[in-house]
């Protein structure tokens, strides 16, 4: 084991044996339960969530496994998490800026010459204020539009050139607008300094060391490994199993397999200064006039009561999962739904369940 890992899980041992919250009860399990099943009523093949609140942690869950598999969704099933991968990418180019590697405020081209527009800087790309198209926009992912590509292999360059065969959609630093371009480029100037494979790159820096053992970046391979809930959609009107595709179509951006126990454990140690020096874990969860709720990698929401909570959501073909903490990190929850034939609005039941949980 090197020694940044050797670091990190000593500091994870310290993370997670420390001082907890009292003992008491604070959310209302059966709310929550409301919350979800009516997820699935509405809209979704199945859901799971894992809470913890102080010393107490607690999972839950409602639907099935699949249209034709009535077995529970699996209480820690493994799913596409979708862009709580950029968090994942941002810690690794956060590393690298705390070695010396990167200079966050340089312009990307330093490292990648004639990739994108000159003025860009890494910061801006984490932070979503580039300007770039967001390459996403161009391609369809409602299951009749995704079938044709579902299975197809992007190389990272094809991406990034489908937002820069478009103008700027800003200058660069001025405007806020989320671009999943902004992450694989950044997936690249990874690649470029490591001389590593993006996904290599991560695991050897955040997976290993906190032994993410069912974290993956899948790539080529369609299949999810391990215990996991199906999604569907409707295709020529008929339902159609949306759960395997090719993952290179987001690869930096949104590429990741998890498990809601896997996302608490590397969100915990990301929040709690394991994983980055001093220096940049203060650039983490900071957020400036253009960019007022996000930081480098993170969102910082606010639930309905005003409860500030700091995470990621995600959204990729079939799948939705979100993964947020309160800033003290003693309240955290981690949630994946597979998509189902419902045509009900869920998004009502959605806030209700994290408002039990954060407010």
């Amino acid at each position: 084991m090197g020694t940044r890992s050797l670091a990190i899980a000593t500091a994870c041992t310290l993370l997670f044996t420390g001082t907890a919250a009292a003992d008491t009860p604070r959310i209302d399990r059966g709310i929550v339960q409301e919350g979800l099943d009516e997820i699935v009523r509405t809209a979704a093949q199945g859901v799971q969530l894992r809470v913890t609140d102080g010393r107490t942690r607690f999972t839950a869950r409602s639907g099935t496994a699949g249209l034709r598999d009535p077995r529970p969704v699996p209480a820690n099933g493994r799913f596409r998490a979708g862009s709580t991968t950029k968090s994942f990418t941002s810690a690794v180019v956060l590393q690298l800026a705390g070695e010396g590697e990167v200079d966050l405020d340089a312009p990307v081209t330093r490292h990648l010459p004639g990739l994108v527009d000159d003025r860009i800087t890494v910061r801006q790309l984490l932070q979503h204020t580039s300007g770039l198209f967001n390459y996403t926009d161009a391609l369809d992912f409602d299951p009749p539009g995704f079938e044709p590509i579902r299975y197809r292999h992007w190389e990272p360059e094809e991406l990034v050139a489908l937002a820069t065969s478009r103008p700027l959609e800003s200058e660069p630093g001025t405007r806020w607008r989320y671009s999943n371009t902004g992450y694989v480029v950044l997936g690249l100037l990874i690649e470029k300094i490591t001389g590593q494979d993006y996904a290599e790159a991560v695991s050897q820096r955040v997976l290993r060391p906190l032994r993410l053992g069912d974290t993956t970046f899948p790539g080529d391979s369609p299949d999810i490994h391990g215990p996991h809930a199906r999604s569907y959609g409707l295709v020529d009107g008929r339902p159609a199993d949306t759960t395997r595709w090719n993952t290179t179509v987001f690869w930096a951006a949104g590429d990741v397999v998890s498990t809601t126990k896997d996302l608490d454990t590397f969100y915990n140690a990301l929040l709690g200064g394991v994983l980055l020096e001093p220096e940049q874990q203060r650039e983490l969860t900071r957020t400036t006039a253009v960019s007022p709720g996000y930081g480098l990698g993170l969102f910082l929401d606010k639930a309905s009561c005003g409860a500030t909570i700091i995470g990621h959501t995600g959204s990729v073909p079939g799948f939705s999962s979100y993964a947020y903490s309160s800033p003290d990190r003693k309240v955290r929850a981690e949630f994946s739904g597979t998509t189902g034939l419902g045509t009900g609005d869920p998004t009502e039941a959605y806030f209700r369940v994290l408002d039990e949980i954060f407010c």
